[in-house]
């Protein structure tokens, strides 16, 4: 084989590479301009990896909206139960839906204030030289501002803080 068309087939690869790598960022990029968005509840969550890299995972506690009957009361797992998000007043809210429904995520319990915990958590990348808001004391309760897309998970944007009177939270600096 000669070195031409060795140079030629890396130069394909990486270009292709390249135009899949600009796709999916401008995939994301549109998301985050024309879908909704809002700030949702966090809990943070260590996920017990010995390289973990620079990120925290996050449960998402959302408002219940409407009848709360379809999911379970238990707090503390219960079973699982399907709700839709949406966006009002800056607000992630569920709304209880049937499990197969387009774009339902699964979520679990419900408190009695009607708030209800998205399965599996989402994770948080954290820029390398900002610290980890989940390790260190906060005043008030950590939230965090996702884009809703159509299917799929909510893609996390920035976490904030509010000490229960401020909304939407203030945005955390992170480097």
């Amino acid at each position: 084989m000669n070195r031409q068309g060795t140079l030629g087939r890396g130069l394909t690869l990486g270009l292709l590479q390249a135009a899949m790598l600009l796709g999916l960022g401008g995939q994301l990029l549109l998301d985050r301009a024309l879908r909704p968005r809002g700030w949702a509840r966090t809990q943070p969550v260590d996920p017990y990896l010995p390289i973990r890299g620079r990120y925290v995972a996050l449960h998402l506690m959302v408002r219940l909206e409407g009848e709360r009957a379809p999911l379970d009361p238990s707090s503390r797992g219960g079973s699982r139960s399907w709700v839709s998000l949406h966006s009002r007043g800056g607000e992630v809210l569920a709304r209880p839906v049937p499990q197969g429904t387009a774009g339902a995520l699964p979520a679990r319990g419900a408190s009695p204030a009607g708030w209800v915990r998205l399965e599996p958590p989402v994770a948080f990348f954290i820029p390398p030289a900002g610290p980890d808001p989940s390790r260190g004391p906060l005043r008030g309760s950590m939230w965090v501002e996702v884009t809703l897309p159509d299917q799929g998970r909510p893609r996390p944007i920035r976490l904030g803080v509010s000490d229960g009177e401020l909304f939407p939270p203030r945005p955390l600096p992170l480097g």
